[in-house]
């Protein structure tokens, strides 16, 4: 298996449909109609962890503020320092933003 297996067709298309809209809000609404109400959350809660992983915070306390277990905090530190830099390129687009 190669590290690119995960771009199907059907991901590349719902990678489409998602970059063709136009903001937050929309991007919400297709989330929301897409995904359970669990999934968004989970999905929420990974961004969290990332962003605090992004202001230096230490596991204990991710996992400590967010609930999550510190096994799910290495994960997403783990595909944060070493994924495919959507992580970074997102919160690089946030601070841009702001």
């Amino acid at each position: 298996m190669t590290t690119d297996d995960w771009r199907t067709e059907p991901v590349i298309a719902l990678s489409e449909a998602i970059a063709s809209l136009s903001d937050a809000e929309e991007v919400a609404g297709l989330l929301r109609d897409l995904c359970t109400r669990r999934e968004i959350t989970e999905m929420a809660s990974r961004w969290q962890i990332v962003r605090l992983l992004d202001s230096g915070m230490s596991y204990r306390d991710i996992a400590q503020q967010t609930g999550a277990s510190t096994a799910t905090v290495t994960r997403v530190s783990q595909w944060f320092h070493h994924g495919t830099g959507g992580y970074q390129l997102a919160l690089n687009r946030q601070q841009e933003e702001a």
